[in-house]
């Protein structure tokens, strides 16, 4: 054997060697293998999650009421019966039928505001008119403005459908008394008098009719 092939003999074996040497250090990789990420993308991100919270309270209600109480549940129920119904809207119209009767009634133009009592308490309110106007009194009366207006109480019949809400007042107005030779029997034009009043509304939930009536009055 001639020493050319003893040689390549030698290197060959020495190359065996390196390959089977340097797989024992790195191992095999068999196939596709997912490359390593980064130890900031390897590591899962907890996300903090926001729970959402269902059946709160019903601010329509609360911003009027104390939770919980009987008026809140109350009103609760009639937003049940008419779900279009809103504590707050009917509070706006509150305000604007109390300038209104109350103007109404101190003018003695009972027929304007004649679609917005319950009939007993037209009846009052006609019947001091008519005692005034039968002893030559006139009113010369002016509206100050509502001060206070609040939810005093509120019920509701599950039966009839009817709920009630008893609306505190405190306005004010200027009144003058003239007899029929016009001189001055009460008030003034200047003095500011603060009325306050406690008017209770009632209407059936879900009817056709929209209008809320004036079915008892106190201080």
């Amino acid at each position: 054997m001639n020493s050319s092939l003893i040689q390549l003999l030698v290197l060959a074996g020495i190359a065996v060697f390196l390959i089977l040497k340097l797989r024992s250090v790195l191992g095999t990789r068999e196939g596709f293998e997912k490359p390593t990420l980064p130890a900031d993308e390897a590591t899962p991100v907890r996300r903090r999650g926001f729970e959402v919270i269902e059946g709160g309270p019903d601010r329509d209600i609360t911003d009027n009421v104390p939770e919980g109480s009987p008026a809140a549940e109350a009103l609760a129920a009639m937003k049940a019966a008419e779900p279009s119904f809103s504590v707050s809207e009917f509070m706006g119209g509150a305000r604007g039928a109390y300038e209104m009767i109350v103007m109404g009634y101190e003018n003695g133009d009972m027929d304007s505001i004649r679609p917005f009592l319950a009939p007993d308490v037209f009846e009052t309110f006609a019947g001091a008119v008519e005692a005034r106007e039968a002893q030559g009194y006139t009113v010369e009366a002016t509206f100050g403005g509502v001060r206070e207006v609040a939810v005093q109480d509120a019920t509701f019949d599950a039966e009839t459908a009817e709920g009630e809400i008893s609306v505190r007042f405190v306005g004010e107005l200027t009144t003058l008394v003239r007899n029929k030779e016009g001189e001055i029997v009460e008030g003034s034009a200047t003095e500011i008098k603060r009325q306050r009043d406690v008017w209770t509304f009632a209407r059936q939930m879900g009817a056709d009719d929209p209008n809320w009536l004036l079915v008892a009055t106190g201080d």
